[in-house]
């Protein structure tokens, strides 16, 4: 059911909302940081979006993401034509990996993860299943939806239907920021080494 009008999120900068039904269409257009799950939408959802997290647990309208520089939406595409229906302009779709893979790469474990030392928000270039599952896990929380507890009760069923949309330069920038800061604590670190030996 449709339980929110158009252009909800119009330029949002910050904050969570949980909507247990279908918005209208331009759903978060220009949002450049609030995070929102939704269970559907109208066309043109995450039109000109610049940053923040959009879930959508069902169908979207057409000319999704037009414009989308910012920010990562995850799709729930159970009919596998979500790609008809996305504006390719500025995005590439990518799948989510699974839980445990990711985690690997990063060295961690999902104990860590699931007691709260792994901060899922902190790179959204990693960790998309458990930034999924705890969005999802929130939307449950504070909305009582039922498709949310269908998901989660069946989460490596759903989890390969989802599509992460991310927009092109986004990423490159998240890619530079991440290598600057990789060299920046690598600079550090020598120069650490290098007061302790009184060099």
């Amino acid at each position: 059911s449709i339980i929110a009008g158009n252009t909800v999120l119009y330029g949002a900068i910050s904050g969570e909302c949980y909507f247990r039904g279908v918005a209208g269409e331009r759903f978060a257009v220009r949002n450049s940081g609030a995070i929102a799950v939704v269970e559907g939408l109208g066309d043109h959802g995450c039109e000109y979006m610049t940053g923040g997290v959009v879930v959508v647990l069902g169908e979207t309208g057409r000319n999704f993401a037009a414009g989308m520089s910012g920010g990562i939406a995850y799709v729930l595409d159970e009919a596998g034509d979500f790609e008809q229906r996305c504006n390719m302009a500025m995005v590439d779709l990518e799948p989510v990996a699974a839980e445990e893979a990711s985690l690997a790469r990063m060295g961690q474990s999902n104990d860590l993860y699931s007691h709260g030392l792994v901060d899922v928000m902190a790179d959204m270039t990693q960790l998309d299943a458990e930034r999924l599952k705890l969005l999802i896990e929130n939307h449950r929380r504070y909305t009582g939806s039922h498709r949310a507890k269908l998901i989660l009760d069946n989460f490596a069923e759903y989890l390969p239907k989802f599509v992460k949309v991310m927009p092109v330069e986004y990423r490159r920038a998240l890619a530079d920021m991440a290598k600057h800061a990789a060299a920046d604590k690598t600079g550090f670190d020598i120069l650490e080494i290098g007061v302790r030996n009184g060099k």
